[in-house]
C-alpha cells in the first residue's frame, strides 16, 4: 500500500462537511481542579487570563463558514454540524452562548445545527431550563462520589461535589426526558477513585454509564512529573482490580481498554468491514493510505480559542494553531495547513514505513515530543515483535469473549 499526502481538496472537503465547531467561550473557571489540562501539571496552552470570547469573533467565524458552505456542495443533503461550548467553564459566559444560539438558529442555510456543552455543573441550576429547552447535548464532569470528586475544588480548595450533585439531581428531576436523552458524564480516573466506584456511583444515582478517561500524559511540566505519577491511575489496571470485573467490562463495552483495542484491530484487519457497497469491489492492497492516527485538519472539528486561534482540536498544544480570527476577519491559509501537516508526515515517514501497525495507527502526531524538531521519535512505533504481541493481546481477548465479535462488527462504527 502506498502512503498518501494531505491535499488542499481534503481540507476543503473537511470544512464543507465540518462536523463540529467548538468555541472556547472563556478561559475563566469557577473551579481549580488539581489535574486540569490548563493547570499546574501541564504546559502547552495560552496563559489563563480570565478572558471571555466576544460575540463579534464568533460571528466572524460563523459567517466565514456559512459563506464557505454556501459556495461548496456537501456530501449530505442536510449536513449536521455541532456547535460546542467549551472552557474554562462555559456557563460563566452564558450571554455569549445565548447570542450564538440565537444567531445560528436564524441562519438561512440548509444545515442542521445541534448544540453541545461540557460543564462542571456548578452553575447548572441557573441555566438548566434554557439548556434543556434548546436540547443541548450536555457532558457533565463528575468523578464519582465525594471522595472520587475531591480533586475538583473551588478557589478556596473546597470539594465541589455537594453543589454539583445537587444541581445534577435537580436537572434530572425537573427535566427527566431531556436528562435521559441528552445528558452524559465524563469522569477522570486518578488515585482517589477507580473504574468500579465511579461507574457504580453514576450508574446508581443517574442511570448513566460514564465515559472514563485517564489523565493526559502529554505535555507534563518537568517539575511536576512526580506529582503526576502519584495522581495517575491506569484504566486497565483499575478495571482488573474490580470485584465485579466481568460484569463491569460487559457494561462499559468499548470503554473497556482490551475491548477498545480489539475493536480497532477487527475493523482494520478482519477484512469484513465495509462503509458502503462499493467497498466490496475494492482491492485493499491497491489502496493508498496515510500512516498516522492523526485526524485530517478539520476532519472532526474546528476549535476556536478565547484568544482567536483556530486549532483542529481542543486537546492539542495551542502552538499548533492553523489560523486565527482577528480584526473582523478569518485568517486561514489552506495551503499553509496542508504544507505544515505534510511536513510532519515527512519527518515521520521513515519510521512509519517500517512500522508494523501503520494500517491501524492511533498515534496523534501532535503528541509526539519534539515534532517541530529535526528528528522526532514516535512512541507508537511497533516493530514486528511488538505487533505480534499486540495481535496476540487482541486475539486472546476475543478467544475469551467470542460474543464480542458480532457485537463489535455490527453495533459500533469507527470514524
Amino acid at each position: 500500500m502506498e502512503q498518501i499526502r494531505l491535499t488542499k481538496y481534503e481540507v476543503e472537503d473537511a470544512l464543507i462537511n465540518l462536523k463540529q465547531v467548538t468555541l472556547e467561550v472563556t478561559d475563566a473557571c469557577n473551579l481549580r481542579c488539581k489535574y486540569c489540562g490548563y493547570g499546574d501539571l501541564y504546559f502547552g496552552y495560552d496563559k489563563r487570563e480570565d478572558k471571555y470570547l466576544s460575540f463579534d469573533m464568533v460571528k466572524t467565524l460563523i459567517d466565514y463558514l456559512v459563506d464557505f458552505w454556501k459556495s461548496k456542495k456537501a456530501t449530505s443533503q442536510i449536513p449536521k454540524t455541532y456547535i460546542g461550548f467549551y472552557g474554562g467553564e462555559p456557563l460563566m459566559n452564558m450571554d455569549l452562548i445565548k447570542q450564538t444560539v440565537e444567531y445560528v438558529e436564524n441562519l438561512k442555510i440548509n444545515r442542521n445545527f445541534v448544540f453541545a456543552m461540557t460543564t462542571n455543573a456548578m452553575l447548572l441550576d441557573r441555566y438548566m431550563d434554557y439548556i434543556a429547552g434548546k436540547k443541548f447535548n450536555t457532558l457533565i464532569s463528575l468523578d464519582g462520589n465525594s471522595k472520587g470528586h475531591s480533586y475538583r475544588v473551588n478557589h478556596s480548595g473546597r470539594n465541589s461535589f455537594d453543589t454539583v450533585y445537587r444541581n445534577v439531581k435537580l436537572l434530572q428531576q425537573k427535566h427527566p426526558e431531556y436528562f435521559v436523552e441528552h445528558v452524559n458524564f465524563n469522569s477522570v480516573l486518578h488515585n482517589r477513585n477507580s473504574v468500579e466506584t465511579t461507574y457504580t456511583f453514576i450508574k446508581n444515582e443517574f442511570g448513566k454509564t460514564p465515559a472514563m478517561s485517564e489523565l493526559n500524559n502529554s505535555g507534563i511540566r518537568s517539575d511536576k512529573i512526580e506529582e503526576f505519577n502519584r495522581t495517575y491511575r491506569n484504566k486497565a489496571e483499575s478495571l482488573l482490580q474490580s470485584e465485579n470485573y466481568e460484569k463491569l467490562s460487559e457494561d462499559i463495552f468499548v470503554g473497556e481498554p482490551q475491548t477498545e483495542q480489539l475493536l480497532l484491530f477487527l475493523h482494520q484487519y478482519s477484512g469484513n468491514t465495509f462503509r458502503n457497497y462499493t467497498d466490496l469491489f475494492i482491492d485493499e492492497s491497491e489502496l493508498k493510505y496515510r500512516s498516522t492516527g492523526t485526524c485530517t485538519p478539520f476532519g472532526k472539528k474546528l476549535f476556536l480559542t478565547v484568544n482567536g486561534k483556530i486549532i483542529q482540536c481542543e486537546r492539542i498544544d495551542h502552538n499548533f494553531a492553523l489560523g486565527s480570527v482577528e480584526n473582523g476577519r478569518v485568517n486561514l491559509d489552506l495551503d499553509y495547513v496542508v504544507n505544515r501537516f505534510n511536513s510532519y508526515l515527512d519527518k515521520l515517514s521513515k519510521q512509519c514505513t517500517v512500522c508494523h501497525r501503520k494500517k491501524s495507527c492511533i498515534q496523534c502526531l501532535y503528541y509526539i515530543p519534539d515534532i517541530d524538531g529535526d528528528k522526532p521519535v514516535c512512541h507508537g512505533f511497533m516493530n514486528k515483535n511488538d505487533f505480534e504481541r499486540f495481535q496476540s493481546y487482541c486475539l486472546s481477548h476475543l478467544a475469551k469473549k467470542p460474543q464480542l465479535y458480532e457485537k463489535l462488527m455490527t453495533e459500533v462504527l469507527v470514524e
